[in-house]
């Protein structure tokens, strides 16, 4: 269903905070990483990170390496003393300490996992052996969903759309391997090969779980085959970022018409999930192609696709040979990376991941101080204020709209730093010497979580980050902006650094999250996160013109040969970067009022636009840049700054750039 919307790309970089002292090129405005040889109105960002991006090549275990990733590196140790202390056997450890401590060290116990060898998936494998019948494959789906191994479909909560003070159920697609859809549909070279490699990984992990050659290769073709029948019943990304296209609310008995073959009361029951009446199905599509394959796929195929997810899903807590035959492929071939990363930067992320406010409990107490949210929540309101000064000021939008669009912005509300109230995980079983039982248990603990939800009402203190996360999101629905304890730090926000500086790091990123209450997705939901239009036809008009500028600025830029940003997949990102930057811009002029002295030579417009820019420093890999912009809203970080500032007459200003200059557009897209 509609995500909430995050600054950077999860996937591409699951980062966390750091803890205080941070290095000296992060403490101020990093100088060293300009290259002052480059014009800034020819290629700002190389004039911003020129010395930066020669100084920083790649680490071998990683795709892309820039800001984000220093960040994370530092905190990663942080986070690694947190865990090691708890791993410590001993009776002086509490109850959330041990849980933290015992899942990182059976996540750290390679000899362990190694002598295992396949036993810790033995019963998952076993049962699905035993299906007699296709009648009992919605228990069995039921079974793996609980556990956390994503087959068929997706099942959970959220609010709805239209009445966002409701917990709903929801069904969406998905059951894929790959990334995405267009991995099994496109027939350019570079999909095909992908394809085959796939098919290929496929074929080896089950020669690793003791299949024949001959047969193994059987089952990837049949995994294959299903798979591709599941892409093409599938919705793509740039669809669905239309909130109406994925809100299909019906009657569980109008599911069982999508899907007569599936055994839905079964499944509903073996999930887990409380009596309900009404369940959001995003793409009702989807399920009737899903009807199809279970009619036509053979029991033996279903077993093999079941075979197939209990083997992936578990494959980075299995014994060496599967962990280097998913790298090989997730990593190497996907994202370019040459060597896998450290296990314990692994584990360290696993538990983040699955006992994140756990950990990030003992993070906040051991790095995060008051004055950093007091001084965030004081910028908040400048940039909340900047923006409703842009609203009023607009000159494309009708006094009706404007009215509808500063009831919505005032009624926006924040969450910094970390939860009022921590989640309690203490039923999770948690087993020194099972790393694979853990994250199914922990998964199971979650998937229920969500379940639970159902019917009752929302949650408004509820976060969906954990407080060490370097990154920051708009929940639509909420209407909230939400800031973790992580990304309050530098390069993006310090106490010791002059405005300017604060206001191009962490500014930005208030702005920018403020921005997607309003970019193509946001502007559809009223101030209590209901979806509803409060746009006049001539304002959703002359906006819907100003959007498919910036999507044909960003589709004309390409990170790879015979690669392209995708404009209308990137555009509320894209929409958000441009209008949050402007806005933090209005916030510190507001802010410093006359106050135009230079620091390290530069005006406080110029320290704005470089910090803006450094935030942003990184290499990337091709394979990492073609995987990007096939399956993420995000542009690379060379065109969220590029991009942005080619729109802005004020950076154009602040470094006297000249109309024909290459960071001067022509047509410079507005929208905020």
């Amino acid at each position: 269903m509609l995500k909430t919307v995050v600054l950077i790309s999860t996937a591409a970089a699951a980062l966390s905070a750091q803890p205080s002292s941070p290095n000296a090129s992060m403490a101020r405005f990093d100088v060293k990483a300009m290259d002052p040889t480059v014009d800034p109105c020819k290629d700002f960002y190389q004039y911003a990170c020129g010395n930066w991006l020669k100084q920083n090549p790649i680490p071998p275990d990683q795709s892309r390496w820039g800001r984000f990733n220093e960040l994370d590196e530092r905190n990663k140790q942080v986070l690694r003393g947190i865990l090691e202390d708890a791993a410590k056997a001993g009776g002086a450890r509490d109850a959330v300490a041990r849980q933290i401590g015992d899942y990182f060290a059976a996540c750290m116990d390679e000899s362990g996992i190694e002598a295992r060898g396949l036993a810790s998936i033995k019963p998952e494998l076993q049962r699905i052996q035993d299906i007699k019948d296709k009648s009992q494959l919605a228990a069995q789906i039921a079974h793996m969903h609980r556990i956390g191994i994503p087959v068929l479909f997706e099942f959970g909560s959220g609010q709805d759309f239209k009445d966002s003070s409701a917990v709903v159920a929801q069904l969406d697609q998905g059951g894929l391997g790959l990334p995405d859809r267009d991995y099994y549909l496109k027939d350019d070279p570079k999909s095909v090969e992908i394809r085959q490699k796939y098919a290929a990984h496929v074929q080896r992990m089950f020669e690793l779980a003791g299949e024949t050659p001959q047969a193994a290769k059987a089952m990837a073709d049949t995994v294959m085959r299903i798979e591709t029948q599941l892409a093409k019943a599938s919705l793509d990304r740039v669809s669905r970022r239309d909130p109406e296209k994925i809100y299909h609310p019906m009657k569980p008995g109008d599911v069982a018409a999508l899907a007569p073959t599936f055994q839905w009361t079964r499944y509903f029951t073996g999930s887990g999930a409380p009596e309900f009446k009404s369940v959001v199905v995003a793409w009702p599509d989807f399920f009737k192609g899903v009807d199809q394959q279970l009619q036509k796929a053979s029991l033996d195929d279903w077993k093999t696709y079941l075979r197939w997810h209990v083997l992936h899903s578990a494959a980075t807590l299995l014994p060496a040979a599967f962990l280097k035959e998913n790298f090989d492929f997730y990593g190497k071939t996907l994202t370019g990376a040459t060597e896998m990363r450290p296990r314990w930067k692994r584990c360290v992320d696993y538990t983040d991941n699955q006992l994140g406010e756990a950990l990030g409990k003992a993070y906040v107490q051991k790095t995060f101080g008051a004055e950093g949210k007091e001084r965030t929540l004081k910028m908040v309101h400048a940039l909340e204020a900047a923006l409703g000064q842009d609203i009023e000021k607009l000159d494309w939008m009708t006094p009706a709209t404007k009215k509808e669009a500063l009831v919505k912005l005032k009624a926006i509300t924040n969450k910094i730093g970390y939860p009022e109230k921590w989640r309690d995980y203490s039923s999770v079983e948690i087993k020194r010497d099972d790393a694979v039982g853990n994250r199914f248990r922990a998964d199971q603990f979650e998937f229920q979580r969500q379940l639970d939800k159902i019917g009752k009402p929302v949650d408004r203190l509820e976060w969906s980050m954990t407080p060490p996360t370097v990154n920051a999101y708009y929940d639509p629905q909420m209407n909230n902006i939400n800031f973790p304890a992580g990304i309050l730090q530098p390069p993006f926000f310090d106490n010791s650094l002059d405005d300017a500086v604060n206001f191009g790091g962490i500014g930005m990123v208030i702005g920018h999250e403020l921005t997607h209450g309003f970019d193509d997705e946001g502007r559809q939901f009223d101030p209590e996160g209901n979806l509803k239009d409060w746009w006049t036809p001539v304002d959703a008009k002359e906006f819907a013109q100003r959007e498919a500028c910036v999507a044909d600025e960003y589709s004309s830029f390409q990170v790879a040969p015979g690669a392209h940003i995708n404009g209308k997949l990137t555009l509320g990102e894209n929409t958000a970067d441009n209008g949050g930057t402007r806005i933090a811009l209005m916030a510190l002029l507001n802010t410093i009022g006359n106050d135009t002295k230079k620091i390290d030579g530069f005006t406080p417009e110029q320290r704005f636009f470089l910090a803006f820019g450094q935030v942003w420093c990184s290499n990337e890999r091709e394979e990492a840049l073609r995987l990007q912009v096939q399956t993420d809203p995000h542009s690379p970080p060379e065109f969220r700054v590029n991009g942005v500032v080619k729109n802005m007459p004020e950076f154009q200003k602040a470094f006297s750039c000249k109309a024909g200059q290459p960071m001067v557009k022509a047509s410079a897209c507005h929208v905020w």
